[in-house]
């Protein structure tokens, strides 16, 4: 049962920033995760060479599959998990001064029917994009505190701080908060629910900030990373799903929070 947290937790530690591949045309048989490359996440930020996805994959379970594909005339992020857990991650580090909105969209076909959220053994999404931010580790309670110190011996990587999720749910309305079973560290924001939206593009604009006070009751630290998960792993099931680009944006010009399906 450690050997199963553990996993989860560092599952859980997701870093990844998606913007768009390259808008050639590609063929549909698709090409391999590390190949859909990253645009810059800031405006701010130099531009030197353009960083790849990092295919990060849980000791002991099987790799849910990323492939690059033209999807509804899109470039898309196409997911597949069987029984699986793993992600694409990018590390980053943006001051909490500096935090504004997230861009994101996905289209999933199908929910995971026995999926709960909320529960240890069920806890799976067909989609998930993960924040994860610095703060000060002092205030974890023991149980945290233990289970950072012993990710960080056996990966050089504590655990976040606090980790955000935006998912969706089968069940809880939008704007419901989880708490994630193994640790408060960890929380999702509901951003769809049910089956209504299904098979149809949804694109997001959150508040970072905003949504992170919203979830742990405080104000957010640096943001550290970004990524995208999709994971059947404890549900033993399998799920599909595309991600487009992910973005963050600057305060000018933005909707504010909400999403819109296409």
């Amino acid at each position: 049962m450690m050997y199963r947290a553990l996993a989860l937790a560092l599952g859980l530690q997701l870093v990844a920033c998606a913007a768009g591949p390259s808008s050639d045309e590609a063929d549909d048989t698709g090409v391999a995760a590390n190949a859909w490359t990253l645009a810059p996440l800031w405006t701010e930020l130099p531009a030197p060479a353009v960083p790849l996805w990092e295919h990060y994959r849980l000791p002991g379970k099987p790799a849910t599959s990323f492939r690059y594909r033209r999807k509804d005339g899109r470039d898309a992020m196409e997911v597949k998990a069987v029984a699986s857990a793993s992600a694409l991650r990018q590390k980053v580090h943006i001051a909490p001064s500096e935090l504004r909105h997230i861009k994101f969209s996905w289209k999933v076909p199908a929910l995971i029917a026995e999926a709960d959220m909320a529960m240890r053994d069920t806890d799976d999404s067909p989609v998930r994009v993960v924040l994860a931010f610095e703060g000060d580790r002092s205030l974890f309670s023991s149980k945290n505190t233990m289970l950072s110190e012993l990710l960080n011996a056996l990966t050089g990587e504590p655990l976040p701080y606090a980790t955000l999720m935006y998912v969706w749910c089968n069940t809880r309305a939008p704007d419901s908060i989880i708490i994630n079973p193994r640790t408060d560290r960890i929380r999702k924001l509901v951003v769809a629910s049910g089956g209504a939206q299904l098979n149809q593009w949804l694109e997001y604009q959150r508040d970072i900030r905003t949504d992170f006070e919203r979830a742990f009751g405080e104000p957010p630290g640096a943001l550290i990373g970004i990524g995208i998960m999709s994971d059947t792993d404890n549900t033993k099931s399998t799920a599909q799903a595309w991600y487009g680009p992910v973005s963050l944006t600057s305060a000018a010009g933005s909707a504010g929070s909400g999403n819109t399906g296409q």
